[in-house]
């Protein structure tokens, strides 16, 4: 048990990795304290964070010790079993965003209930256990289908696509709680993020253009390239809409196909997300000060750009463990690009950090963000 003593508001963030760690140089600017609970004290935001606990966010006992002397309980996940966030509340301790709300970015299926309740724009689906329901949904909405694990998916996985039933036996038959969705042709992939605080005020950032490669965020383009102004208040007018029917507090990240025939939502996150680290740098206001702000019911933030075009690429891990001496390249080559580390051990295709460049011109700036990130994952040059 540490002996720290707090000088401000306590923010407990159940989880220690990457949204965690980047939230601490936000938290320090607030006189805001950050208490981690880890699995591992080798955690991203173990490493930085004076006030790391070590502990299992599945069990009760320390999440409610963890809990103790905190303003408000938080999460850089959404796997924390949603009883034990309702016991906390019935403890008196508060947390944000609640059980009520985030049970939706835990179980896909409660979502697509709930947003199809409230009208938003959502492909068709149904939950399926068995080779006959997927082949009656197929028969109706046509082939391929988008096959998904109603809970624990994450960057790719848990979803399959099936374009025909021997697609999907070897799934259907592993005891997964399954749910199938028509598979929607996209133009391309969007992500609103808005904050949403205890007392209602709400923000939206502009919305972004996420490109994504095998199943993983590889680039984010803020705002999203040629959308028009009309498409883009939609965007942000069904995401707040979403942020306000749910009850979500803090920050909400939506996930929406562009298509043909409009905006269609794909998936939601309760808390700071990879479409929003270009705010680090491209935003007044920060999705990690934004986050703090809301879940202590503070005033929110401005989530104007600080420049015209602003684009973020993640670092996937390659074959060299040591990217410290790649740096010297980067940071002669472009003086203005950003480099973000989370501290993670490197491994093949792990995400490890963000770079983000910023600018006037957005071939430059896509160009020099893809320099970036290229050369710091391989060691070549673009």
């Amino acid at each position: 048990m540490s002996s720290y003593s707090p000088i401000g508001p306590v923010v407990g963030i159940v989880g220690a990795g990457q949204l965690a760690r980047m939230s601490q140089p936000a938290a320090i600017a607030l006189g805001i304290e950050l208490r981690v609970l880890a699995n591992d004290p080798a955690e991203s935001a173990a490493r930085v964070i004076v006030d790391t606990r070590v502990g299992d966010y599945r069990d009760l006992g320390d999440l409610r010790e963890f809990a103790k002397g905190c303003a408000v309980i938080t999460f850089d996940h959404e796997h924390v079993p949603t009883e034990h966030i309702r016991s906390l509340a019935a403890n008196g301790y508060v947390v944000h965003p609640g059980a009520d709300a985030l049970v939706h970015a835990q179980d896909k299926a409660v979502m697509r209930e709930r947003l199809t309740a409230i009208g938003a724009p959502c492909p068709a689906w149904a939950r399926v256990s068995s080779l006959a329901d997927l082949a009656r949904f197929a028969d109706e909405h046509g082939w391929p289908v988008v096959l998904k694990a109603v809970r624990g998916g994450y960057d790719g996985r848990g979803v399959w696509v099936c374009r025909a039933p021997e697609d999907a036996a070897e799934v259907l038959a592993s005891g997964l709680e399954l749910m199938v969705e028509a598979f929607v042709p996209f133009e391309r992939e969007l992500a609103v993020l808005v904050a949403r605080s205890p007392h209602g005020q709400g923000v939206s950032y502009p919305v972004v253009e996420t490109v994504q490669q095998d199943g993983i965020c590889v680039e984010v383009i803020a705002p999203a390239p040629g959308l028009d102004q009309e498409e883009s208040a939609q965007a942000q007018r069904i995401a707040l809409k979403i942020a306000n029917e749910l009850g979500v507090t803090g920050l909400l990240a939506v996930e929406m196909f562009q298509t043909a025939q409009g905006l269609v939502v794909n998936e939601l996150a309760m808390r700071p997300h990879n479409s929003g680290h270009w705010t680090i740098e491209g935003a007044t206001t920060s999705q990690f000060e934004q986050h703090l702000r809301a879940v202590l019911d503070l005033p929110l933030g401005s989530p104007r750009m600080t420049a015209q075009h602003v684009v973020m690429a993640n670092l996937l891990g390659g074959d060299e463990p040591d990217l410290f001496k790649r740096y010297e390249h980067v940071m002669a080559h472009d003086p203005g690009i950003k480099l973000h580390f989370y501290g993670k051990e490197v491994r093949p295709g792990r995400k490890i950090g963000h770079v983000t460049a910023m600018g006037s011109n957005l071939d430059e700036v896509r160009a020099r963000a893809r320099h970036a990130a290229v050369y710091l994952t391989t060691g070549e040059y673009t």
